[in-house]
């Protein structure tokens, strides 16, 4: 198979033609990891916390959370944080802000991430008053 049949990237905009009937909207996915085991990482945990919330409270973060270990028994200190920001670089520079990352505690890695498909449900219960997101 040569690579016109088979080729290893297609360019962004090709893509974006591709999925033009669809959300097409840019978030930046971070993936951080221990730089030197979970003791730096519980050292900081507080004020790493305090930050996500932040982000949160500003509107710049789109969702967060640790990843679990393959088998789903453990977490190594791995995390992933999806902001909105107008490019990777305004990303980066949130990373950047990460009392996590501001200490060494862990390193990161940001990746473009495009949403094209998926849902969200939310479901008010009116005697409850309680919101359930599924």
């Amino acid at each position: 198979m040569s690579e016109a049949e088979n080729p290893k990237s297609v360019p962004a905009g090709a893509v974006l033609e591709a999925s033009k009937g669809m959300l097409q909207k840019q978030l930046y996915a971070i993936f951080t990891t221990p730089t030197d085991g979970l003791g730096p990482v519980f050292a900081n945990i507080e004020n790493h916390l305090a930050f996500q919330v932040q982000l949160e409270q500003d509107g710049i973060m789109y969702a967060a959370g640790p990843l679990w270990t393959d088998d789903e028994q453990s977490w190594e200190g791995e995390g992933m944080v999806v902001v909105r920001a107008e490019s990777r670089a305004a990303a980066i520079a949130i990373a950047e802000r990460d009392p996590m990352h501001t200490s060494g505690a862990r390193s990161f890695k940001v990746r473009p991430w495009l949403i094209n498909e998926g849902s969200i449900t939310v479901r008010l219960d009116n005697s409850t008053q309680k919101f359930t997101f599924v």
